[in-house]
């Protein structure tokens, strides 16, 4: 039998505000436990939650930048359920009228169609502590630094059909709430977390089959490579006969398998009510109106401005503004060097394979967007070549320091005096006299052998456009 997937997505995000939710903790990712505490987000008896209006600006931007209907008014439910991380024994979130609801956002499916993600709400909530693992036995510990921590959750309808649809909704959700300033959306640092919602149904089926929720997955990539795994699970339970268990399942990305948490929870279990000790958020049309128009400019828009403005292929300009800080990046660099394209390939390139390999934004790295303009004034004069660019880029990513700095303490400068390269060039033709012949016999390939030899003998180091004038001048 033929099935199709059918994956739900629900997003939680950690709003970018300087304090939590409800108490004035600080709201920032520190490795050392339980720090950023107080009574309040340790549920201690008494406490009166203090709602944080920045938190509720920052819902409704993510809302409008997500093509919401905002709710005039709103207010917080308690979610009732008792688990480690959860100290009050429920949590404060938006349960029965979401701030923001029937959204959307538009992704290429697998054919390279665009299709429209339909998002069903979204709403606020507080974070729960994060449960801490012991690889030395039988143990959890709880830390409540991101207790509190105040996010919106996005929660799509099952629209999307396969690992990579879910993949690419995630990674345009990231591009829309990093270009809003909603969230800074670091993955490693758990500021944005998925859960994946899947079931299989017969093809053709209108009814939805029974689902499972997946969790634990700190990357996109672990996303999709869950979501493959689940696919084979579930089939070869239907193919054999048997019925999927509704449950909540742990990724476990060392062994590439799933494993059972928990039997999955519905709405009624949670015994939602509305919380008594918080005020409504009633949202005036000015106030909305203000928040829309203070939208900034999205990756669309950015990447036809970049076409445009500075000539560049569509390709480039995709690539770019799919991440807000990697466009801010290109864009302050051509402050200081006003050739875009050159611009554009050592950011796609080089520079991209070293923040990939480091797994950090544009933003987050000490080689600015000044030092990648310096090492391009320095190739234009001659100082370096481009090869050895190359590795200045890595040295200097590596160790924080500019690049002109890391080419003369490595002695990295190009050789460009005449008379020093005529000597070696000079010896490089005494000892290959088979390459000279062939030169000068018609095969002039045999000019690219003499021309390495000459850098093999600078190390690299030799002006290359320099080097084969001179060569082809003495074998003339």
């Amino acid at each position: 039998m033929q099935y199709e997937v059918v994956i739900g997505l629900e997003v939680h995000v950690e709003l970018h505000t300087e304090s939590k939710l409800f108490c004035s903790c600080p709201n920032r990712f520190v490795p050392e436990p339980n720090v950023n505490t107080c009574p309040g987000c340790l549920g201690y008896p008494g406490v009166m939650p203090q709602m944080n209006s920045e938190a509720v600006k920052k819902a409704l931007t993510a809302s409008l930048a997500l093509n919401c209907e905002v709710a005039r008014l709103s207010y917080f439910d308690r979610k009732n359920y008792f688990y480690p991380d959860i100290p009050r024994g429920y949590q404060i979130s938006q349960f029965h009228v979401p701030i923001g609801s029937n959204g959307s956002l538009i992704i290429e499916d697998d054919q390279g169609t665009e299709k429209k993600v339909r998002i069903g709400r979204v709403h606020m909530e507080e974070d729960a502590g994060k449960l801490v693992h012991s690889p030395y036995g039988d143990i959890s510990m709880v830390d409540y630094n991101r207790s509190g921590v105040p996010l919106v959750e996005i929660v799509t309808e099952p629209d999307l059909r396969s690992p990579g649809e879910a993949r690419r909704y995630l990674e345009q959700l990231k591009s829309i709430l990093q270009y809003a300033g909603v969230s800074d959306c670091k993955m490693e640092e758990g500021s944005l977390r998925c859960d994946a919602n899947i079931s299989l149904r017969p093809a053709g089926s209108e009814k939805l089959g029974s689902k499972t929720e997946l969790k634990n997955m700190n990357s996109f990539k672990a996303v999709e490579k869950s979501l493959e795994h689940e696919i084979k699970r579930q089939r070869a339970i239907l193919e054999s006969g048997e019925e999927v268990i509704s449950q909540t399942l742990r990724w476990e990305e060392d062994k590439g398998e799933t494993l059972v948490m928990r039997s999955k929870l519905e709405a009624a279990d949670y015994r939602c009510f509305t919380d008594p000790e918080l005020p409504l958020i009633a949202l005036s049309e000015e106030e909305i109106e203000a928040a829309r128009s203070a939208l900034p400019e999205m990756a669309p828009a950015r990447a036809e401005r970049f076409v445009k403005d500075y000539n560049l292929p569509d390709y480039d300009a995709r690539v770019l503004t799919a991440s807000r800080s990697l466009a801010d990046y290109f864009e302050s660099c051509l402050k200081t060097y006003d050739n875009p394209k050159t611009v554009s390939n050592w950011i796609m390139g080089d520079f991209a394979a070293q923040l990939n390999s480091a797994g950090i934004e544009a933003d987050s790295c000490a080689f600015s967007p000044e030092d990648l303009a310096e090492l391009l004034v320095m190739i234009d004069e001659g100082s370096i070549s481009g090869k050895i660019a190359k590795d200045v880029l890595l040295k200097a990513f590596a160790s924080g320091k500019p690049p002109r700095q890391v080419v003369e303490e490595e002695g990295l400068l190009q050789i460009s005096d005449q008379t020093e390269l005529e000597m070696i060039i000079d010896r490089v033709i005494a000892e290959n006299p088979d390459s000279v012949a062939n030169y000068r016999g018609g095969k002039t390939k045999a000019l690219g052998h003499l021309v390495g030899q000459v850098m093999k003998e600078t190390k690299g180091k030799a002006n290359p456009q320099l080097v084969n004038e001179l060569l082809a001048r003495a074998l003339s």
